[in-house]
């Protein structure tokens, strides 16, 4: 039985009889994403490599594939030899030149020629060890046991080892890094020894992380993490010297609160990517996520709201004579709720990772979870779905605050995230608010919700687009709805009313840093209202970074994810935006984008194992043995590609490649023979031309298919019983020529890059 996922390595048990590879299709660039839509599909080009056989044992079996479902999985019979079939690697992209191995790119960093072999080391703490002190050492040792298999014995000394190679890591107030640092001449005196700054040194028989502090304790571990490596069979780590310290304080990412069923992913992201790469603050808008035990009516409210939307296949209602409202969020907590335990528990394991939480709670707008039951409260009550309460109405900050001093209880953070983004509401149409100024109303609102923070001693954040103008029009902006309907929306406030009325001490998302917003002049005005400020919905797209981000008050960024907090929505979409961000908040070293997307790629199959928290057989080290595969004849595609021929080997995996090319597929497709037992396909292969991909926020009622379906291979067994493998673009496939030029944004989550161009100019990677 086969196991699918979503990785380019495929379990597989016991005996398979073929492959079918899948009929071409011809390629449109103009055909629509979903459901409900018939969408024709790019020419498939298809290099069939190797089968490859593995000795063992067939018991061990990790699933990783293609899909978003898990196929069943069968047990039979299981014979003595584990055999991995290799058809088809999946395609990508190549190392990128001078890429770090640390990432974010440490501020001053060289290597040695020496090498720290962890084959009879020790982690060495003192004794007694200081408490932080104590939790680095055993996470780095549950790293190794995870990872390698290794277990790595935590001993006391008073004294550094001399008899073994030892990890020594923690504090300057560690008695044991305060002797190396002694015995290597270290000082700490610069940056590196500073708040989050670190040092790490690795020699042949001591490895030193000395933190500034015990969060830079932590991040030079983050750093250790990322330097192990498997070479020979040996677990060892390289030479290195690193001083190390952050460009930013803030580093954040927002996401949505996660549903039941993706917890367990949710602390693997945490864990094992946000503090991994040194994110140290965690947006997470709530909603009604969370069961409120003062207002229940929300949660029920919250899971019929979602399942209307899912039903209905829509991503969000649509107003009164179609005028346009505000995007819903009801994927956060999966269109359900978390128990408040589960909630705090989320919050304290965020902070064992160094990682604050800061809940966003949508106040004014966005709020159609405060409104499914609370019709009363809403600007436009006859709405299918309001989506903003009234700003005039005391009963909508009755109930607000209600929700959030919940949250706080809960959460006990010390900042909470209020929205008041996109302000979106026909003005005049609420009878309270009717011949009111929608200026003087918001920043009413902005003042009670300040002051009720305030009162709990929880400073507030906001989104900063209702300050500008230039972008939210003055006072009203005119808006003509599809129905012809005329109306206007409330605009921004202006630059006197910002300085004068608003609190300074609100920490302001600035997402309009693009260019075509304003950019850098929408930053200077910020800090020069007097607010402290960071780029909201950062991306590393951003120009003229390297001057903008000297700008006093601007504190740091934060990108987004605005769609469920999945393994599959984070992997396929955001990956190159939190990577590339966290090497600016993080570093001074910013590679150009087209090197930073070749980057991301590059780190593709680490962050997948991290992210999935499963092994591939052919990452645990087995062996593969390609056999060549049968040509196809004349593909009819001529002096489009050139590759390599012959033997290939590529991070432990051997691939024969072939002359032969299956490729437009015709009739129903190309049966491969197989008769063999193994414990994993592997396929090579890309696309002719580019293919179509959406973000899983335009069709949250269906995340697989905002990737484009190019077609499936199909694995039949002895039995009879077919498995099939979807092909989807950037999940499992990219184009061949991606990596000459790397387009904005455009990796493959599900696939690792092979580079078989003849000239080794990455002209032709699969």
């Amino acid at each position: 039985m086969l196991q699918v996922a979503r990785q380019g390595e495929i379990l597989a048990f016991p005996r398979v009889n073929h492959v079918c590879l899948p009929p071409g299709f011809r390629h449109t660039n103009d055909a629509p994403v979903g459901l409900s839509k018939e969408r024709k599909k790019p020419d498939l080009l298809t290099l069939l490599l190797s089968f490859s056989l593995t000795p063992g044992s067939v018991r061990d079996y990790v699933c990783e594939a293609f899909a978003e479902d898990a196929g069943l999985r069968r047990e039979t019979g299981a014979p003595d030899m584990r055999k991995t079939l290799m058809t088809i690697l999946i395609l990508g992209g190549v190392t990128a030149a001078g890429f770090s191995a640390v990432f974010p790119p440490p501020q001053q960093s060289r290597t040695t020629s020496e090498v720290f072999s962890l084959s009879d080391a020790c982690i060495a703490i003192p004794d007694p060890p200081p408490a932080e002190d104590l939790i680095l050492a055993r996470s780095l040792s549950a790293f190794l046991v995870d990872r390698y298999q290794l277990a790595l014995p935590v001993v006391p000394y008073s004294q550094i080892p001399s008899d073994r190679p030892a990890i020594v890591l923690g504090t300057r107030n560690n008695k044991l890094v305060g002797q190396a640092l002694e015995k290597l001449r270290i000082e700490m005196s610069d940056r590196a020894g500073g708040p989050e700054g670190y040092v790490l040194q690795a020699g042949a028989n001591l490895v030193l992380v000395a933190g500034g502090d015990n969060a830079g304790a932590f991040y030079g571990l983050q750093s250790l993490r990322q330097l192990v490596r498997r070479s020979s069979g040996r677990v060892e780590i390289s030479g290195v010297a690193i001083r190390d310290w952050p460009y930013k304080p803030f580093r954040g990412i927002k996401v949505y609160l996660p549903g039941r069923d993706n917890l367990p992913f949710f602390k693997r992201f945490l864990r094992d990517f946000v503090a991994l790469y040194k994110f140290n603050k965690l947006i997470l808008e709530m909603n009604a996520g969370m069961r409120f035990d003062r207002h229940p009516e929300l949660n029920a409210g919250w899971i019929e709201l979602a399942n209307d939307l899912n039903y209905s296949r829509r991503h969000r209602p649509e107003g009164p004579n179609q005028y346009f409202t505000n995007s819903v969020h009801h994927d956060t907590a999966d269109g359900r709720m978390l128990e408040k335990d589960e909630v705090a528990d989320l919050v304290r394991f965020a902070g064992e990772h160094y990682i604050e939480v800061i809940p966003e709670v949508p106040s004014l707008t966005h709020s159609y979870y405060l409104l499914t039951r609370h019709r009363e409260l809403a600007e436009i009550q006859e709405s299918e779905w309001p989506d903003t309460y009234c700003p005039s109405n005391q009963g909508s900050y009755d109930l607000l605050f209600d929700v959030v001093d919940e949250f706080l209880d809960v959460m006990k953070p010390k900042m909470m995230h209020m929205g008041l983004d996109e302000w979106r509401m026909p003005v005049g149409v609420c009878p309270l608010c009717r011949g009111k100024d929608p200026r003087d109303l918001f920043i009413s609102n902005v003042n009670r919700v300040h002051q009720h923070l305030r009162s709990k001693g929880v400073r507030m954040a906001m989104w900063g687009d209702h300050f500008n103008e230039r972008v939210r029009g003055v006072k009203v902006q005119a808006k003509k709805s599809p129905s012809g309907y005329e109306y206007e929306t409330p605009g921004a406030l202006t630059a006197e009313q910002v300085k004068s009325r608003i609190p300074k001490d609100i920490l302001v998302f600035n997402w309009l840093w693009e260019d075509m917003h304003g950019g850098a002049k929408n930053d200077a005005d910020l800090t020069e209202w007097g607010f402290e400020h960071i780029y909201g919905n950062f991306t590393p797209e951003i120009t003229n970074y390297g001057e903008r981000s000297k700008l006093r008050g601007l504190l740091g960024g934060a990108p987004s994810c605005w769609a469920v907090s999945s393994e599959f929505s984070i992997g396929k979409d955001r990956l190159h935006q939190f990577l590339g961000t966290a090497a600016l908040l993080w570093s001074s070293q910013w590679p150009p984008l087209s090197e930073l997307y070749r980057s991301v790629q590059t780190l593709m199959p680490e962050l997948r194992r991290n992210l999935s928290g499963k092994d591939a057989p052919s990452q645990d080290g087995d062996p593969t043995t390609p056999i060549r595969l049968p040509g196809s004849g004349d593909p009819g595609i001529k002096n489009i590609i050139s590759w390599k021929a012959g033997r290939i080997e590529s991070a432990g995996r051997v691939f024969e490649l072939t002359a032969s090319i299956l490729s437009p597929f015709g009739g129903k497709g190309t049966v491969i023979p197989v008769g063999e037992d193994f414990t994993s396909l592997i396929f090579l292969h890309a696309l002719q031309k580019r293919a179509h991909n959406n973000v899983v926020d335009r069709y949250i009622y269906n995340p697989d298919d905002t990737a484009d379906l190019l077609g499936f291979y199909e694995v039949v067994y002895t039995d009879g019983l077919k498995v099939t493998i979807p092909i989807r673009y950037r999940v499992n496939i990219l184009q061949w020529d991606w990596a000459k030029d790397p387009e904005e944004g455009y990796y493959c989550y599900g696939a690792d890059a092979i580079d078989i161009s003849q000239k080794s100019d990455s002209s032709c990677t699969f």
